[in-house]
């Protein structure tokens, strides 16, 4: 996951409204969003890869969704995969303060991320670059490859338009979420950030919708907590950039 724009406790009909993007190399294998066979609670997408996942929510309302930190420093390859991160959390029964606490003790098998962890009605946001762990207030956040708020194109831009649209907003329609998250301008030279990688692959990061030739936005994922507790989770699906197929749950948090 490389985009997490969200909205927690400030509508007066949703706990948590989520509008994410996930970027990938095209070839990695990917299994779309549903209920896991082995772990029948979890609703997610599946890195097949790595077998975990970026952002995924259980039937008793545990949530937990993951960026990775971009900088060239903070690679290796004999890490371990951080997709593990999510599955780990949503299977246990810690809580998301403990699960985080013993997470930070074994932070540095993982490459740089962020995760924000919890529920729809307390979340948390950890990173293992520089902690610490954050109790998350109500308000409109932005996520992307550095630290949470931090004010890079795609995040600014995504974090306002999510604000604007909700704020006059009773109903949420997740199209109106998705048409967000397909938004591709390119960010001028002067807004990009320094992250170590050369600056023409800078400019193709820098949209909420990302197209390159191998890599690019896979799917997007539109997440909506009512206050009655009812869930609903929606995946738009890409091949190489272009629409493939839309998936839609829909369940009450037991």
């Amino acid at each position: 996951m490389c985009l997490i724009n969200f909205q927690f406790q400030k509508h007066p009909n949703y706990k948590l409204i989520i509008a994410a993007n996930r970027d990938e190399f095209y070839k990695r294998p990917t299994a779309q969003a549903d209920f896991w066979l082995d772990e029948p609670t979890i609703l997610a997408g599946r890195d097949l890869l790595g077998n975990g996942t970026w952002l995924g929510i259980t039937l008793n309302g545990r949530f937990a969704a993951l960026t990775n930190y971009r900088d060239p420093a903070h690679m290796a390859n004999d890490k371990t995969t951080r997709g593990e991160i999510i599955t780990h959390y949503l299977s246990g029964d810690m809580s998301a303060t403990d699960y985080l606490k013993s997470l930070d003790e074994k932070k540095n098998d993982y490459n740089g991320f962020n995760l924000i962890i919890g529920s729809a009605d307390e979340l948390f946001y950890y990173n293992n670059i520089e902690g610490p762990i954050v109790n998350i207030t109500s308000g409109t956040y932005g996520l992307s490859n550095h630290f949470l708020n931090t004010p890079w194109p795609k995040v600014t831009n995504g974090k306002k338009m999510l604000h604007d649209y909700v704020l006059n907003e009773q109903l949420i329609e997740p199209e109106a979420l998705f048409t967000i998250l397909s938004h591709d301008l390119i960010a001028e030279d002067s807004l990009l950030p320094k992250t170590g990688i050369d600056i023409e692959l800078e400019r193709q990061l820098s949209s909420l919708f990302i197209k390159t030739e191998a890599y690019g936005t896979r799917s997007s994922t539109v997440l909506l907590v009512d206050r009655q507790n009812n869930v609903t989770f929606l995946e738009r699906t890409y091949e190489n950039g272009v629409f493939k197929n839309d998936r839609h749950f829909t369940f009450v948090i037991q």
